[in-house]
Protein backbone atom coordinates (compact mmCIF):
# COMPACT_ATOMS: atom_id res chain seq x y z
CA UNK A 1 0.00 0.00 0.00
CA UNK A 2 1.39 3.13 -1.22
CA UNK A 3 0.70 6.82 0.69
CA UNK A 4 -1.83 8.41 -0.79
CA UNK A 5 -0.36 11.36 -3.05
CA UNK A 6 -1.87 14.30 -0.91
CA UNK A 7 0.26 13.27 1.90
CA UNK A 8 3.75 11.96 -0.21
CA UNK A 9 3.25 15.54 -1.94
CA UNK A 10 4.73 16.85 1.88
CA UNK A 11 7.73 14.22 1.64
CA UNK A 12 11.03 15.86 -0.17
CA UNK A 13 10.92 15.04 -3.73
CA UNK A 14 14.41 13.39 -3.84
CA UNK A 15 15.10 9.73 -2.07
CA UNK A 16 17.93 9.57 -0.19
CA UNK A 17 19.73 6.14 -0.51
CA UNK A 18 20.75 4.57 2.99
CA UNK A 19 24.90 2.95 2.42
CA UNK A 20 24.60 -0.10 4.63
CA UNK A 21 28.71 -1.50 5.14
CA UNK A 22 30.87 -2.54 7.65
CA UNK A 23 33.14 -0.96 10.04
CA UNK A 24 36.41 -2.70 10.40
CA UNK A 25 39.41 -1.34 11.50
CA UNK A 26 38.05 2.08 11.64
CA UNK A 27 37.02 1.82 7.61
CA UNK A 28 34.20 1.55 6.00
CA UNK A 29 34.33 -1.40 3.69
CA UNK A 30 30.99 -1.95 1.24
CA UNK A 31 29.71 1.95 1.17
CA UNK A 32 27.20 2.69 -1.51
CA UNK A 33 23.71 3.81 -2.21
CA UNK A 34 21.83 0.35 -2.70
CA UNK A 35 18.17 -0.03 -2.35
CA UNK A 36 15.89 -1.77 -0.29
CA UNK A 37 16.41 -5.85 -0.93
CA UNK A 38 12.75 -5.40 -2.51
CA UNK A 39 13.68 -2.18 -5.10
CA UNK A 40 11.95 0.15 -3.37
CA UNK A 41 13.56 3.65 -3.26
CA UNK A 42 11.14 5.76 -0.75
CA UNK A 43 11.65 9.41 -0.21
CA UNK A 44 12.51 11.51 2.49
CA UNK A 45 10.33 12.87 4.92
CA UNK A 46 11.36 16.11 5.41
CA UNK A 47 10.29 16.79 9.59
CA UNK A 48 11.72 13.61 10.74
CA UNK A 49 14.89 14.58 9.39
CA UNK A 50 14.63 18.06 10.68
CA UNK A 51 13.53 16.30 14.21
CA UNK A 52 17.25 14.32 14.16
CA UNK A 53 20.02 15.16 16.66
CA UNK A 54 22.03 17.78 15.47
CA UNK A 55 25.03 15.26 15.59
CA UNK A 56 23.46 12.76 13.45
CA UNK A 57 22.39 15.40 10.83
CA UNK A 58 26.44 16.79 10.83
CA UNK A 59 27.29 13.22 9.93
CA UNK A 60 25.17 12.91 7.66
CA UNK A 61 24.95 9.09 9.37
CA UNK A 62 23.28 6.73 11.64
CA UNK A 63 25.74 4.26 13.03
CA UNK A 64 24.39 0.76 13.78
CA UNK A 65 25.95 -1.95 16.03
CA UNK A 66 25.03 -5.56 14.79
CA UNK A 67 27.08 -9.38 15.58
CA UNK A 68 26.23 -12.08 13.07
CA UNK A 69 22.81 -12.88 13.53
CA UNK A 70 21.07 -14.35 10.34
CA UNK A 71 18.67 -13.65 8.70
CA UNK A 72 18.81 -10.31 10.83
CA UNK A 73 22.52 -9.52 9.87
CA UNK A 74 24.63 -12.00 7.52
CA UNK A 75 28.12 -11.13 7.11
CA UNK A 76 29.28 -12.32 3.84
CA UNK A 77 33.23 -12.70 3.21
CA UNK A 78 33.55 -10.02 1.68
CA UNK A 79 32.39 -8.03 4.69
CA UNK A 80 29.04 -6.82 3.12
CA UNK A 81 25.96 -7.43 5.96
CA UNK A 82 22.52 -8.79 3.98
CA UNK A 83 19.27 -9.57 6.00
CA UNK A 84 16.20 -8.61 7.61
CA UNK A 85 18.19 -5.71 9.20
CA UNK A 86 20.04 -4.48 6.59
CA UNK A 87 16.80 -3.50 4.83
CA UNK A 88 15.00 -1.83 7.94
CA UNK A 89 18.05 0.07 7.87
CA UNK A 90 17.88 0.92 4.46
CA UNK A 91 14.62 1.90 4.67
CA UNK A 92 15.08 3.84 7.95
CA UNK A 93 17.99 5.97 6.01
CA UNK A 94 16.23 6.37 3.01
CA UNK A 95 13.34 8.03 5.17
CA UNK A 96 15.51 10.23 7.44
CA UNK A 97 17.37 11.62 4.28
CA UNK A 98 20.89 9.85 5.90
CA UNK A 99 23.11 7.09 5.65
CA UNK A 100 23.33 3.86 7.51
CA UNK A 101 26.18 1.96 8.48
CA UNK A 102 26.83 -1.43 10.32
CA UNK A 103 29.56 -2.20 12.96
CA UNK A 104 29.76 -5.68 13.37
CA UNK A 105 30.45 -6.51 17.24
CA UNK A 106 30.48 -9.61 19.30
CA UNK A 107 27.35 -10.30 20.85
CA UNK A 108 24.48 -7.88 22.91
CA UNK A 109 27.40 -6.46 25.96
CA UNK A 110 29.44 -4.76 23.06
CA UNK A 111 26.64 -3.35 21.33
CA UNK A 112 24.98 -2.22 24.75
CA UNK A 113 28.10 -0.80 26.25
CA UNK A 114 29.42 0.73 22.74
CA UNK A 115 25.84 2.80 22.58
CA UNK A 116 26.44 4.07 26.09
CA UNK A 117 30.41 5.17 25.00
CA UNK A 118 28.66 6.48 21.83
CA UNK A 119 30.37 4.39 19.51
CA UNK A 120 26.73 3.67 17.71
CA UNK A 121 23.59 5.12 17.81
CA UNK A 122 21.79 2.10 17.97
CA UNK A 123 21.17 -1.78 17.82
CA UNK A 124 18.37 -3.09 15.94
CA UNK A 125 18.48 -6.59 17.97
CA UNK A 126 16.27 -9.03 17.96
CA UNK A 127 16.54 -7.80 21.65
CA UNK A 128 14.01 -8.02 23.77
CA UNK A 129 12.31 -5.29 25.46
CA UNK A 130 12.91 -4.96 29.31
CA UNK A 131 12.31 -2.37 31.73
CA UNK A 132 15.79 -2.43 33.49
CA UNK A 133 17.33 -1.77 30.17
CA UNK A 134 14.74 0.72 29.21
CA UNK A 135 16.17 2.90 32.03
CA UNK A 136 19.48 3.88 29.36
CA UNK A 137 17.31 2.83 26.48
CA UNK A 138 14.83 3.54 24.41
CA UNK A 139 13.54 0.55 22.40
CA UNK A 140 11.37 0.09 19.78
CA UNK A 141 9.41 -2.92 19.52
CA UNK A 142 9.11 -3.94 15.78
CA UNK A 143 8.41 -8.15 16.03
CA UNK A 144 7.86 -10.79 18.69
CA UNK A 145 9.73 -14.02 18.46
CA UNK A 146 9.61 -17.78 20.46
CA UNK A 147 12.53 -19.72 20.79
CA UNK A 148 13.78 -22.78 19.04
CA UNK A 149 16.90 -25.14 19.40
CA UNK A 150 18.44 -26.54 16.34
CA UNK A 151 20.37 -29.97 16.03
CA UNK A 152 22.62 -31.89 13.44
CA UNK A 153 20.30 -34.01 11.14
CA UNK A 154 22.32 -36.89 12.11
CA UNK A 155 22.66 -35.93 16.09
CA UNK A 156 23.37 -39.05 18.41
CA UNK A 157 22.14 -36.45 21.13
CA UNK A 158 18.91 -38.28 20.96
CA UNK A 159 16.62 -34.85 20.60
CA UNK A 160 13.62 -35.55 19.26
CA UNK A 161 11.40 -32.83 21.38
CA UNK A 162 11.83 -30.27 23.59
CA UNK A 163 12.09 -32.30 26.57
CA UNK A 164 15.04 -34.23 25.33
CA UNK A 165 17.26 -30.86 25.62
CA UNK A 166 17.16 -31.58 29.60
CA UNK A 167 20.26 -32.59 30.89
CA UNK A 168 22.23 -31.67 27.40
CA UNK A 169 24.68 -29.06 26.21
CA UNK A 170 22.79 -25.99 24.92
CA UNK A 171 24.84 -23.12 22.75
CA UNK A 172 23.20 -19.66 23.42
CA UNK A 173 24.63 -16.22 22.67
CA UNK A 174 25.38 -14.90 25.86
CA UNK A 175 23.25 -12.76 27.27
CA UNK A 176 20.25 -12.62 24.95
CA UNK A 177 16.62 -12.83 25.05
CA UNK A 178 17.78 -17.15 23.75
CA UNK A 179 19.77 -17.32 26.94
CA UNK A 180 16.53 -16.36 29.17
CA UNK A 181 14.44 -18.84 27.61
CA UNK A 182 16.88 -21.57 27.90
CA UNK A 183 17.20 -20.77 31.50
CA UNK A 184 13.04 -20.86 31.75
CA UNK A 185 13.58 -24.16 30.43
CA UNK A 186 16.15 -25.64 32.73
CA UNK A 187 13.82 -24.99 35.24
CA UNK A 188 11.05 -26.51 33.50
CA UNK A 189 13.76 -29.88 32.87
CA UNK A 190 14.29 -29.64 37.13
CA UNK A 191 10.95 -28.98 37.98
CA UNK A 192 9.53 -32.04 36.26
CA UNK A 193 12.51 -34.07 38.01
CA UNK A 194 14.84 -34.16 35.04
CA UNK A 195 18.48 -32.89 34.88
CA UNK A 196 18.96 -29.08 34.08
CA UNK A 197 20.20 -28.06 30.69
CA UNK A 198 23.70 -26.83 30.57
CA UNK A 199 24.31 -23.84 29.27
CA UNK A 200 27.45 -23.38 26.28
CA UNK A 201 27.53 -18.96 26.29
CA UNK A 202 29.39 -17.59 22.75
CA UNK A 203 29.10 -14.45 21.32
CA UNK A 204 27.15 -14.90 17.76
CA UNK A 205 24.35 -17.17 15.97
CA UNK A 206 27.56 -18.45 13.56
CA UNK A 207 29.59 -19.43 16.98
CA UNK A 208 26.24 -21.47 18.46
CA UNK A 209 25.51 -23.53 15.14
CA UNK A 210 29.76 -24.51 14.75
CA UNK A 211 29.60 -25.65 18.24
CA UNK A 212 27.00 -28.15 17.33
CA UNK A 213 28.80 -29.32 14.67
CA UNK A 214 32.10 -29.65 16.47
CA UNK A 215 30.29 -31.48 19.15
CA UNK A 216 31.13 -29.07 21.95
CA UNK A 217 27.07 -28.26 22.13
CA UNK A 218 24.40 -30.66 21.46
CA UNK A 219 21.85 -28.18 19.84
CA UNK A 220 21.98 -24.24 19.41
CA UNK A 221 19.69 -21.86 20.39
CA UNK A 222 17.76 -19.45 18.61
CA UNK A 223 15.01 -17.08 17.68
CA UNK A 224 12.54 -19.41 15.58
CA UNK A 225 12.82 -16.76 12.63
CA UNK A 226 16.57 -17.73 13.03
CA UNK A 227 15.83 -21.58 13.33
CA UNK A 228 13.79 -21.39 10.23
CA UNK A 229 16.42 -20.07 8.15
CA UNK A 230 18.99 -22.39 9.58
CA UNK A 231 17.28 -24.75 8.57
CA UNK A 232 16.25 -23.85 5.14
CA UNK A 233 19.47 -22.19 3.87
CA UNK A 234 21.89 -24.42 5.25
CA UNK A 235 20.47 -27.84 5.28
CA UNK A 236 21.41 -30.88 7.37
CA UNK A 237 19.55 -29.52 10.77
CA UNK A 238 16.30 -29.90 12.71
CA UNK A 239 14.98 -27.77 15.33
CA UNK A 240 12.51 -28.07 17.42
CA UNK A 241 10.19 -24.98 19.43
CA UNK A 242 9.93 -24.21 23.16
CA UNK A 243 6.36 -24.13 24.43
CA UNK A 244 4.30 -22.18 27.29
CA UNK A 245 3.98 -25.73 29.06
CA UNK A 246 8.14 -25.38 29.06
CA UNK A 247 8.33 -21.76 30.34
CA UNK A 248 8.42 -20.14 26.76
CA UNK A 249 7.08 -16.46 26.58
CA UNK A 250 6.28 -14.52 23.31
CA UNK A 251 8.68 -11.88 23.80
CA UNK A 252 8.81 -8.34 22.59
CA UNK A 253 12.02 -7.57 20.01
CA UNK A 254 13.12 -4.20 20.10
CA UNK A 255 15.56 -1.50 18.23
CA UNK A 256 17.96 0.03 20.82
CA UNK A 257 18.92 3.92 21.31
CA UNK A 258 20.17 5.26 24.43
CA UNK A 259 17.86 7.95 25.87
CA UNK A 260 20.86 10.46 26.06
CA UNK A 261 20.43 10.35 22.51
CA UNK A 262 16.90 11.71 21.77
CA UNK A 263 17.18 9.33 18.74
CA UNK A 264 14.62 7.14 19.76
CA UNK A 265 11.40 8.96 19.45
CA UNK A 266 12.57 9.98 15.85
CA UNK A 267 13.54 6.32 15.20
CA UNK A 268 9.72 5.85 16.38
CA UNK A 269 8.18 7.76 14.51
CA UNK A 270 9.90 6.39 11.04
CA UNK A 271 8.76 3.23 12.29
CA UNK A 272 5.37 4.32 12.25
CA UNK A 273 6.10 5.73 8.56
CA UNK A 274 6.99 1.96 7.33
CA UNK A 275 3.95 0.56 8.75
CA UNK A 276 1.80 3.02 7.18
CA UNK A 277 3.19 2.78 3.69
CA UNK A 278 3.36 -0.81 3.47
CA UNK A 279 6.93 -1.04 3.34
CA UNK A 280 7.22 -3.25 6.77
CA UNK A 281 4.89 -5.45 5.69
CA UNK A 282 6.73 -5.93 2.96
CA UNK A 283 10.11 -6.69 4.44
CA UNK A 284 8.63 -8.97 7.12
CA UNK A 285 6.94 -11.17 4.17
CA UNK A 286 10.37 -11.24 2.29
CA UNK A 287 11.71 -12.98 5.07
CA UNK A 288 8.63 -15.17 5.63
CA UNK A 289 8.02 -13.55 9.46
CA UNK A 290 4.85 -12.89 9.06
CA UNK A 291 4.00 -14.65 12.08
CA UNK A 292 5.95 -13.11 14.48
CA UNK A 293 5.02 -9.42 12.85
CA UNK A 294 3.22 -7.23 15.66
CA UNK A 295 0.32 -4.69 13.98
CA UNK A 296 2.37 -0.86 15.20
CA UNK A 297 5.93 -0.22 16.70
CA UNK A 298 5.61 0.63 19.97
CA UNK A 299 7.93 2.73 22.09
CA UNK A 300 9.51 1.80 25.57
CA UNK A 301 6.83 -1.27 25.58
CA UNK A 302 8.24 -3.31 28.75
CA UNK A 303 8.63 -0.01 30.73
CA UNK A 304 4.01 0.62 29.85
CA UNK A 305 3.50 -2.33 31.30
Amino acid sequence: MRLPLRRRSRRTILAAAAAVGLAAGGCTVGAGSPPLATGTNLAVVQSLHDALPQAIKDAGVIRFAGDSHPPYRTVAPDGSVTGIDADFQAAIGQVLGVRTRTTVVAGLPAALQGMLGNRYDAFNGPVKATAEREKQFDTITWMTTRTAYVFPTGSTAGIARVEDLCGKRVAVVTASVVEDQLNKLSRFCTESKRPATRTVGLDDTDATLLATRSGRADAAGMTEAAAIDVTQRQGGNKYVTQTEAQGATKDDLALYVPKSSKLGPVLQKVFEELFQDGTYVGIMSRWGLNQVSVPKPVLNAASQG
